[in-house]
C-alpha cells in the first residue's frame, strides 16, 4: 500500500508497480469512501486503450460489485470525459478510469471521480488514500451486478446541446474537412464520429487499436503529430491532404491539440484565447485559467469586459473555480478544457467539436492574428529539470530564498506563490517554477514577446534552479 500515491490525477506508475493486488487495493478504498458518504447509487468503470486496461477494469468491478455496488462497465475503451459525463448523466455515485492518459504504454493508472463528475479534490482523494485496505467483500447474497453500457450516444447528444447553446449554429460544420488522429487512443470512433454526426468530412490518422501507440506515448505534442501537421499544410500532395484543419486527441481523449494550415501545431494558449474570445460572442462570463496559462486570456477579457480567475495546476482547480465563479470556460495550457453547461471536466472530445464549429465561423489562423494584432504577440514555453519526488519540496524551500531582484537583465516586480514561485517582471514577461505533479520534475515556463526572449528566461530558470537540485 506504500506504493500507492495519488498525484495531480490519480495514480499512476509502471506496470511493475501497478499491479492487480494493488489495483483491488484502490477499488476497495474507494467502495469504503462511498459507503461512508452514504452513496449507494451505481458506480461507472472506464478504461483506456492499453493492454492491460481492461483487466484492471474487470478487477475494480469485482471489488465494488463484492462491495454491493452495482457496476456499469464500459463496452470497450472510451475517453474519460465520456466517463465523467456519464456520472452527472445518470446520477452515479462516482467512477473509476483506468488510464495512464498521455504517458507510455509501459505504465497505467487509476482515477476516481466523484459524484460530481468533476476532479477530486485533494480533501477527497485524501479520504480515498486514508482507506487504502484489502478487498473485504460483503456476503455473497448482498453483492452488487455489472453490465456494459455504451457511453457515447448520451455524450455525443450533450456535446450538440452545448454546441447549440453556446454557438447557436451547428450547420457551419458541414462545409468543413478535418484530419483527426486518434493516436491509437481512446478518442477512435468517438471524436471523429462526433465531428461526423456534426457534418464534418472527416479523414482518419491512427484511429486504429494500437496497445502500443505505435511505441510511443500517446501524447498530442508536435513531435509527434508529423503526419497531421504535414497534411494540414497540403504536403504531401495528395487525396488526404484537402482538409480545413486538424484535430488530435491524447491517449484517453480529454485533452485535445489543433493543427492549423498556416500556424501548423497551434499553441495551446492561443487556442484558449481563441475559444474564449469566440464564446464571449454569444455568452458573458469569466474565464478560469491555471498559473502557468498564458496572460493573453486576461487581455481578451479585459477587451469584454469581463475577468479572469487565476488557479493553481490541475484541472480540479479549475473546474471548482468554474463552479465558484460561474465561469463561460475554463482551461489550462496542456491542452484541457471544458465550458459552462457541460461536466467539469477536462473534454478533448467536445473541444473537437467546438474547435470544429469555431474554424467554420471564422479560420482560427485569422482569429488568433486578429487577437495578437488587438493585444500584442504572446509566446510560450516550458522545459523540465530533474527532481526527485522526495526532493521537490526541499528545493522549492531553498528557491524561496534564493528569489532574484533580477531575472535575464529584467527586474522582478512581484512574484505569485499560488503554485511554486512565479516572478512577474517589469517588461510583462514572467517565469515560473513548479513541481510536476505526475513525475520527477520542476517545470520552468515562461512567457514573453517573442522566442529569443523565452530562451534567456528557461536558461535564466534553469540555471536558478541547478544549484539547488
Amino acid at each position: 500500500m506504500e506504493t500507492i500515491s495519488f498525484g495531480t490525477d490519480g495514480w499512476r506508475a509502471t506496470l511493475e508497480e501497478f499491479t492487480t493486488p494493488r489495483v483491488r487495493i484502490v477499488g476497495q478504498a474507494v467502495a469504503t469512501y462511498l459507503r461512508d458518504e452514504g452513496l449507494e447509487a451505481p458506480v461507472a468503470i472506464g478504461y483506456d486503450a492499453r493492454e492491460t486496461s481492461r483487466g484492471f477494469a474487470e478487477e475494480l468491478t469485482r471489488v465494488l460489485c463484492a462491495n454491493g455496488f452495482d457496476v456499469l462497465l464500459s463496452d470497450r475503451d472510451r475517453p474519460t470525459p465520456l466517463i465523467a459525463h456519464a456520472i452527472v448523466d445518470r446520477d452515479l455515485a462516482g467512477a473509476l478510469v483506468v488510464t495512464a492518459s498521455h504517458n507510455p504504454p509501459e505504465y497505467n493508472g487509476v482515477k476516481f471521480i466523484p459524484e460530481d463528475g468533476a476532479p477530486a479534490l485533494p480533501d477527497v482523494m485524501d479520504a480515498v488514500a486514508d482507506r487504502l485496505a484489502e478487498p473485504d467483500p460483503l456476503p455473497a447474497s448482498e453483492h452488487g451486478s455489472a453490465r456494459e453500457v455504451d457511453f457515447v450516444d448520451s455524450h455525443a447528444e450533450a456535446a450538440m446541446d452545448v454546441l447549440e447553446e453556446t454557438t447557436r449554429t451547428r450547420a457551419a460544420i458541414s462545409d468543413l474537412t478535418v484530419a483527426y488522429d486518434a493516436m491509437h487512443g481512446s478518442g477512435r470512433g468517438t471524436t471523429d464520429r462526433l465531428l461526423e454526426d456534426a457534418g464534418a468530412a472527416v479523414n482518419r490518422l491512427r484511429c486504429d487499436l494500437d496497445p502500443e501507440f505505435g511505441g510511443t506515448g500517446p501524447e498530442p505534442a508536435p513531435e509527434n503529430l508529423e503526419e497531421l501537421i504535414e497534411i494540414v499544410s497540403g504536403e504531401p500532395e495528395d487525396d488526404r491532404s484537402d482538409v480545413d484543419l486538424g484535430i488530435a486527441n491524447d491517449g484517453d481523449a480529454d485533452r485535445l491539440a489543433i493543427v492549423t494550415p498556416e500556424r501548423g501545431y497551434l499553441d495551446e494558449n492561443l487556442f484558449f484565447a481563441a475559444l474564449y474570445d469566440f464564446l464571449l460572442e454569444s455568452n458573458d462570463g469569466a474565464a478560469v485559467r491555471t498559473v502557468s496559462t498564458t496572460y493573453l486570456i486576461d487581455r481578451v477579457a479585459d477587451a469584454h469586459d469581463e475577468s479572469v480567475h487565476e488557479v493553481p495546476v490541475g484541472f480540479k482547480w479549475v473546474a471548482q473555480a468554474m463552479a465558484d465563479h460561474d465561469a463561460v470556460v475554463g482551461g489550462e495550457e496542456s491542452g484541457g478544457f471544458t465550458v459552462r453547461g457541460h461536466v467539469r471536466e477536462k473534454d478533448g472530445v467536445l473541444m473537437a467539436l467546438l474547435a470544429a464549429a469555431m474554424h467554420a465561423e471564422e479560420p482560427l489562423d485569422d482569429r488568433v492574428d486578429r487577437l495578437l494584432e488587438e493585444h500584442g504577440t504572446v509566446t510560450q514555453d516550458k522545459v523540465s529539470v530533474d527532481c526527485p519526488e522526495s526532493e521537490k519540496e526541499r528545493v522549492l524551500l531553498d528557491l524561496e530564498e534564493e528569489i532574484p531582484e533580477t531575472v535575464a537583465g529584467t527586474a522582478v516586480g512581484d512574484v505569485n506563490t499560488a503554485d511554486g514561485f512565479k516572478l512577474l517582471l517589469e517588461d510583462g514577461s514572467w517565469l515560473l517554477v513548479r513541481p510536476s505533479g505526475t513525475e520527477p520534475v520542476l517545470r520552468v515556463y515562461a512567457e514573453a514577446t517573442d522566442e529569443e526572449r523565452i530562451e534567456e528566461l528557461l536558461a535564466a530558470g534553469e540555471e536558478l534552479l541547478e544549484p539547488l537540485v
